[in-house]
């Protein structure tokens, strides 16, 4: 298969439309050479070629038929168009119509007809000429970005002219608005998702045609209309009311803030202050109900401060470096209400894509549902209730009888999988299962639940503190799953803290096997339960409380500041 990408843009490799042509014939590229099918993609530069504009003289009909008498290198274009199974047409909305580069080079198409006369097949207007070579079987498909927040509407006088020369709706057409978004580094988890759904829509294309859904995706908008109107009223870098350029780090601080998602208020007004320490520059940005906006003057109290360079805030922006990771190495501080930093993409990742009826879309770039989407199929992500079932089950059941205790544990391992089974078991879920059901056999046979019980603690502590010598501490393995899924493993905000926690759980349980030992051989054993019950629960408190201040305490300057 042979497919020609025509690159009718004047910034050439620049062009964002490029990028979603790229991504469809990658998507076509991919489904034919997985069929077995070699694709032969060639792309033409219109930008970097000479393409005179037509000079109405006709010799290509009279004097040199078929042959334009222009020495440039159209000609070499149509030999190619001619060649080709398929033409992509990947261009820029300019003015309401194609670059006029572009333009020139459908107008010098003019050899690959013949002067004379032909009705109109498909309706379409009141004429047509004949052709002068057999293009039946060339397929074409236009794929275009304007800067508009929506395409609907723009496109009517570039269809009419495809209509023409193509024929009426012999082609497939993807028009997508909010186009000068693709080349901004900053939002490419979102664009990433439109690039996807190209893709995917190429892969479509040659199998039969795109799908209803993938159409649907081709059709939501990248931001809400009034958010994407914020943003690109911003990148001017001047402005509104005085005309005068503005500084690039304010123009910067202002398209973050046309990112601030309105539906993520909780009836309290947030005052975001952005210090950058190598403009000396101070914005403040105030999140309420009814949006965003920023404030250049100081006049309002900061409810949460961030000290950082405009260069890394940048870097973190455009995906350069994570901004978890860069805060817990000390590269930037955080002070004042440190919730606004734990639940930032909710508060920063902007409002929920709409499609171009308005229809309110599903596709989030929220790091949860990513990860969850990776699990396997229909499967939820694991819980520690999981692993902690067994345990508890087994200590309070084993202790009152070791026989019937024991087969009642038994039982709820034999059902557990079952009743969890809409949830992933994970190493700790399967390890606690095991040995649960071997101590509880031991309980059995030996009729001491005692002793039992308490090598259950010691065996239970030691797996959270052997945890601690992996990647992955205890703790982490469950609750990572909030915090952006195998992302919150290279976060040390994230990291450092359950690593701690998973220690102090697991010297609590090897501690409680001491005093359970101790407290039962004094004859002081009627306490033991509400020791053994009450512990933990201050644990789970202490747990709560430190999972929040440390990362707050590390982002305030509780470690020596590092530069970028």
């Amino acid at each position: 298969m042979k497919v020609l990408l025509i690159n009718g843009s004047p910034k050439g490799k620049r062009s964002n439309s490029l990028r979603l042509a790229k991504s469809f014939a990658e998507g076509i590229k991919a489904e034919k050479e997985a069929a077995g099918e070699l694709v032969e993609l060639e792309e033409v530069e219109l930008a970097s070629l000479k393409i005179a504009s037509c000079r109405g003289c006709f010799a290509c009909w009279k004097a040199t038929p078929g042959n334009c008498v222009i020495k440039d290198d159209v000609p070499a274009i149509l030999q190619k168009e001619l060649q080709s199974d398929l033409v992509i047409w990947s261009f820029p909305l300019y003015y309401f119509n194609v670059p006029g580069l572009l333009k020139n080079l459908i107008d010098r198409q003019l050899p690959m007809s013949l002067p004379f006369m032909a009705e109109k097949t498909d309706g379409y207007g009141s004429g047509s000429h004949e052709a002068r070579y057999d293009t039946s079987k060339t397929k074409h498909v236009l794929i275009s970005t304007c800067g508009f927040y929506s395409a609907a509407g723009n496109y009517d006088s570039v269809r009419s002219m495809f209509n023409h020369f193509v024929g009426k709706d012999c082609y497939e057409a993807i028009f997508c608005g909010q186009g000068e978004l693709f080349g901004i580094k900053e939002l490419s988890e979102r664009t990433g998702q439109y690039l996807e759904a190209i893709k995917k829509a190429g892969s479509e294309y040659v199998k039969g045609g795109i799908t209803e859904e993938t159409r649907k995706e081709l059709n939501t908008m990248l931001y809400p209309k009034e958010e994407f109107e914020r943003m690109a009223d911003a990148s001017w870098g001047i402005d509104r009311e005085t005309g005068e350029k503005l500084s690039e780090d304010l123009i910067f601080t202002r398209q973050m803030a046309s990112l601030y998602n309105k539906a993520s208020w909780d009836n309290k007004d947030r005052v975001l202050e952005m210090f950058y320490t190598d403009t000396n520059n101070i914005y403040q940005i105030l999140l309420g109900k009814d949006g965003s906006q920023v404030f250049t003057d100081g006049s309002l109290s900061s409810t949460t401060r961030i000290e950082t360079t405009f260069e890394l805030w940048q870097k973190i922006s455009r995906h350069e470096i994570s901004g978890e990771e860069a805060l817990g190495k000390g590269m930037y501080r955080v002070s004042g209400d440190f919730n606004l930093m734990m639940n930032w993409s909710k508060i920063f990742g902007g409002n929920r894509s709409q499609s171009e009826s308005g229809q309110t879309d599903s596709i989030t770039s929220d790091s949860s549902n990513a990860s969850q989407a990776k699990s396997p199929a229909s499967l939820k992500n694991p819980s520690m209730t999981a692993m902690l079932i067994p345990w508890i089950a087994f200590w309070i059941a084993v202790s009152i009888n070791s026989g019937i205790g024991s087969l009642i544990v038994l039982g709820i391992c034999a059902l557990l999988p079952l009743i969890m089974g809409k949830r992933r078991l994970i190493i700790w879920d399967k390890l606690s299962l095991a040995f649960v059901a071997i101590l509880s056999l031991a309980a059995n046979i030996s009729g001491n639940g005692k002793i039992i019980t308490n090598i259950g603690y010691i065996i239970f502590g030691l797996f959270w503190l052997i945890s601690c010598f992996t990647k992955e501490p205890l703790s982490a393995a469950y609750v990572k799953y909030s915090y952006g899924g195998e992302n919150a493993l290279k976060n040390p905000l994230f990291m450092r803290p359950n690593y701690i926690l998973s220690a102090c759980w697991g010297i609590l349980y090897l501690l409680t096997s001491v005093w359970t030992f101790f407290l039962g051989r004094s004859g002081h054993g009627f306490i033991i339960p509400i020791v053994n019950n009450l512990v933990p629960i201050v644990m789970m408190i202490f747990t709560g409380w430190f999972s929040k201040w440390y990362p707050a305490w590390k982002a305030r300057g509780g470690h020596s500041k590092k530069s970028v």
